[in-house]
């Protein structure tokens, strides 16, 4: 991965282009505690945009990945997280992307589209619906968990999870604690509803993290959902069906067809 300086941190991107790039390209935000192989180039996500046309930017957020580590709350929130997106644009003078998030990169992605929304062609909202508006429970035993000795001192089964990915994706655990802790600025219902730019909301069936996909669609003036069947948080990410639901998205944002 190659690495920028945005606004005084390091933080580790990849550009991926096809011979023939669409005009518009596609930026990937990924998850709490993932980071850009394992949310995005393993699921294949990458390897399908890039056979579709698109020119792929994905990087790794603050305190993720290879991405700078930074220990302090104020040094995180996802209004500052996604000016580090928002930096990553300038510096590859991209002036309008697609952008696509996941989980955590979601809400990114909505303060994205709010604080700039002439950098946006469209929004994909994965694995984040009504939640959004309702906020993360559980931030604190979350972080507890993560700063846990051991994994298996951690009691609370869904805390347990957060821990046992973070160990998989071998993150610096204090890191993502001061991230998972720090100031969470709300995103209203009243907010979404500003959104100008076309949107889907695909969220797994079984997903009780993200919450309903067209719960929060309709929020959204124009906004469209896609429910990923069958599927819960941490296995919707990869689904080909929502792939396929996304590159149909893209095609008619952009005035194409696959």
């Amino acid at each position: 991965m190659t690495t920028f300086n945005s606004d005084g941190v390091e933080i580790a991107y990849i550009d991926e282009r096809p011979s023939e790039p669409n005009e518009i390209p596609v930026l990937l935000i990924h998850g709490f505690a993932s980071n850009v192989p394992t949310n995005w180039v393993d699921t294949r996500w990458v390897s399908t945009l890039l056979q579709a046309g698109y020119r792929v930017i994905a990087f790794d957020n603050r305190g993720h990945g290879a991405s700078e580590k930074l220990y302090e709350l104020d040094d995180y929130g996802a209004p500052l997280m996604a000016e580090d997106a928002r930096h990553l644009l300038d510096h590859l003078a991209i002036p309008r992307a697609h952008v696509i998030g996941y989980s955590m990169g979601s809400r990114i992605a909505a303060f994205l589209a709010l604080a700039h929304p002439e950098r946006i062609q469209s929004l994909v909202f994965g694995g984040l619906g009504i939640n959004m508006v309702r906020g993360m429970a559980g931030t604190g035993p979350i972080a507890h968990a993560l700063e846990a000795a051991h994994v298996d001192d951690v009691k609370s089964q869904a805390a347990r999870t957060f821990r046992v990915f973070a160990e998989q994706t071998k993150s610096d655990l204090k890191a993502l604690a001061a991230c998972i802790r720090s100031a969470r600025a709300p995103i209203t219902a009243d907010a979404v509803a500003q959104i100008s730019a076309p949107v889907l909301v695909a969220v797994g069936e079984n997903d009780v993290v993200g919450g309903s996909a067209p719960d929060l669609a309709r929020l959204i003036p124009g906004a469209e959902a896609f429910v990923i069947a069958g599927r819960e948080h941490m296995k919707a990410v990869g689904d080909r069906t929502f792939k396929d639901a996304t590159l149909d998205f893209l095609a008619r944002v952009d005035g194409k067809t696959r």
